[in-house]
């Protein structure tokens, strides 16, 4: 996807790194590993990810945390910026709605990025946060902030 930003070209790609199930550190190794190839490969200038969003279930919280440190490390290694954004600022970004399912995600970011074909929920989810990124954290509304403040994800 190539979009006029500030008079650059901006390209977009998106894909996913899958572990199998095993070791939990040679899972963590694989994504810092495989984070590192894209990294060197795209040459971003930063890089946004989801905050954790604590689960009913400690020990996928407690994976899915590892995991994001994971991605963040690669990150810091390669000296980008780390921007974190929770879930309901994303959707609202991106659907306008915080509250937006995953299927509204899709079909938005499929609109937004003028995609041919819906990508993956992953992969949905990360180039919804490469948007809610772009846009400054704020998305299709880009309204502006006197007077409010940030709560939980929540302008209040």
């Amino acid at each position: 996807m190539i979009d006029k930003a500030g008079g650059k070209l901006v390209y977009v790609s998106s894909g996913c790194i899958k572990s199998s199930e095993g070791d939990l550190p040679i899972r963590l190794k694989l994504i810092l590993d495989n984070l590192s190839k894209v990294i060197t490969e795209y040459r971003p200038q930063f890089a946004a990810i989801e905050q954790v969003f604590v689960n009913i279930n400690p020990k996928s919280a407690l994976q899915l945390g590892q995991a994001r440190g994971a991605a963040i490390c690669a990150t810091v290694l390669h000296n980008l910026d780390v921007a974190e954004y929770t879930a309901l600022q994303i959707k609202q970004a991106v659907v306008g709605n915080g509250h937006a399912n995953k299927d509204q995600v899709q079909q938005m970011v499929m609109r937004i990025l003028k995609l041919e074909s819906s990508p993956t929920a992953d992969a949905a989810d990360a180039l919804a946060c490469a948007i809610c990124h772009a846009h400054g954290g704020f998305g299709l509304g880009k309204f502006g902030l006197a007077g409010y403040r940030m709560k939980r994800g929540r302008l209040v």
